[in-house]
């Protein structure tokens, strides 16, 4: 009989080679390893990666490359919409998840596969992430995680591999990295506690820039186009910035939050980049939004977050919440200083067409002249009536007086 197809999450770790190994030789199946590359991977990575897999004797092995269409479909909407989970989590990995479960899905539809499967424990949110995304768009096909479903430790898959003959070193990292495009997460025994702070060797870029450096960022309807005078546009533009700014050890932070499957969770991460694109969007977008726009924003943002984050991507209402945030966009564009530093980084100020502090009008603190002094008292009354009216009611023995 003809071997069944298997597509398999390929990212050259521990868990993924057990996979690669119990497929092919324990189940049965004909391997197809596939590494969706949603970016943040050198060249020399990708290689090592094809060469992991090779060597474990799957039958085929591909790079998918997605990294534009995760610019595309996820990452400018989170600029758009400054979203950092909790204030501090640039959702770096959950926002990957689905556009390299989507590619995988496809990929296993194209070559006729009987089954997909990845390397996910049952006590994370990539699980949920993955199989969510398969069901929907490889219906049908068996989903297969033997790291879940037989609760291996470390040890039992490093002496399966040596008992298949994989002559690998499998030391125990004492971090796990996840590195990608919008950041890199970092896991650690640190994180599985509530008060321990993560170390400075546990971050993967460290500190090797002290004297301070400005560095420009153009927008244009929201989206960075330039760096320091250089045309720049999307992924490349992301990449740059990322290695201007890490080498200050800029964006670092451990985000608590709430898990898929209802347990909190503690990891912490390095996303240069990111932080630094989101905070100078937001200061752009404070000069040239209205009090209105930047309100309801805020409101949807945080919902678009939350429901990219827990595998909600199809639902029809992140389609919505991309059209008001691509409108809310049409103003957004100009220049943002910032002044970069170890450890952190400063909005120097911003240069717009469209800033909406306009010194004809009024500077703040200073001068009005688009008013007068009586126009201003006046204001100022009718604004305050209808908390003098709730006043009254709560206080009836004070004397009314609205003249």
């Amino acid at each position: 009989m003809t071997p069944k197809k298997v597509v398999l999450a390929f990212s050259g770790g521990l868990d993924t080679s057990y996979c690669a190994k119990y497929l092919s030789e324990d189940l049965g199946y004909e391997v197809h390893a596939a590494f969706v590359h949603t970016g943040g991977s050198s060249p020399e990575e990708l290689a090592s990666i094809q060469e992991k897999a090779l060597n474990l004797g799957v039958d085929s092995y591909v790079t998918i490359e997605k990294a534009e269409e995760f610019y595309q479909s996820t990452i400018k909407y989170l600029v758009f919409g400054n979203v950092l989970k909790n204030g501090s989590y640039p959702l770096s990995v959950s926002a990957e998840r689905v556009v390299q479960a989507i590619a995988l899905a496809e990929y296993a539809n194209d070559i006729g596969a009987a089954a997909l499967a990845h390397g996910s424990t049952g006590a994370g949110n990539d699980q949920v992430r993955f199989d969510s995304v398969f069901q929907l768009l490889a219906p049908g096909k068996e989903i297969i995680t033997p790291i879940r479903d037989q609760q291996l430790s470390r040890e039992a898959e490093i002496d399966y591999l040596k008992a298949k003959g994989v002559q690998a070193t499998w030391e125990k990292s004492k971090y796990s990295i996840n590195k990608g495009l919008w950041g890199t997460s970092v896991g650690g025994a640190e994180t599985l506690t509530s008060h321990l702070p993560l170390p400075e060797e546990a971050y993967p870029t460290p500190l090797s820039k002290a004297k301070p450096e400005l560095v420009e960022l153009e927008f244009s309807k929201g989206e960075v186009v330039g760096v320091n005078g250089k045309e720049v546009y999307g992924v490349e533009a992301i990449e740059l910035i990322e290695s201007i700014a890490a080498p200050f050890a800029i964006g670092r932070d451990i985000h608590v939050g709430d898990t898929i499957i209802g347990i909190k969770g503690r990891v912490g991460f390095e996303a240069a980049a990111a932080h630094l694109i989101i905070k100078a969007h937001f200061a752009l977008e404070k000069h040239t939004l209205s009090k209105w726009q930047l309100f309801h924003k805020e409101q949807l943002s945080a919902s678009y977050g939350m429901f990219l984050h827990e595998s909600q991507f199809f639902d029809p209402v992140m389609r919505d919440v991309e059209a008001f945030l691509t409108s809310s966009q049409a103003k957004v564009s100009g220049k943002v200083v910032v002044k970069l530093l170890p450890y952190t980084f400063h909005i120097q100020g911003v240069e717009s067409p469209n800033d909406l502090m306009q010194s004809k009008v009024a500077s703040y603190g200073e001068e009005n002249l688009a008013w007068g002094a009586e126009d201003v008292k006046g204001f100022i009354k009718v604004n305050g009536i209808a908390n003098q009216l709730t006043y009254n009611c709560t206080n009836p023995q004070e004397e009314e007086s609205y003249v």
